[in-house]
């Protein structure tokens, strides 16, 4: 085996998976350092992500690997992938294609809290969802 090959092999086994075979996910912007998202990675879907260089998360509602931007064309290239240190959380720095939020928005983080405990949008609508994923019935 490889030292490159020793290396995924080690990271892989060093990811402590919850009862349900999760570990959360942060995915970062690599060159702004803003937080687009939090996903659910099993490990298949951690492999296929270190293998390919694209995210794959695991779709704990559809129950089923959701490669990140097969249907929206919104995909991230995976730069690093960082673990805590308790190994039990991810970190994913990404290249973005489009927005990173399923309701349109560059991040999933697109509201705020104002001081009169209301919320504003404080990111940018990036597509409009109905027009990627179709109405919702």
């Amino acid at each position: 085996m490889s030292d490159n090959q020793d290396i995924k092999k080690s990271f892989s086994e060093t990811v402590k998976f919850d009862e349900k075979g999760l570990v959360p996910a942060i995915v970062q912007d690599h060159e702004t350092g803003k937080v687009l998202m939090m996903a659910w990675m099993n490990r298949e879907s951690l492999q296929m992500t270190l293998e390919k260089k694209r995210a794959c998360y695991w779709s704990r509602s559809r129950k089923e690997l959701w490669l990140k931007g097969e249907s929206s064309g919104n995909m991230q290239v995976v730069h690093d992938i960082l673990i805590d240190c308790d190994g039990d959380t991810l970190l994913l720095k990404v290249s973005q294609t489009g927005g990173a939020c399923h309701v349109g928005y560059h991040s999933c983080f697109y509201r705020k809290a104002t001081e009169d405990l209301t919320m504003e949008i404080c990111d940018t609508l990036m597509f409009n969802p109905e027009e990627v994923y179709g109405k919702k019935s």
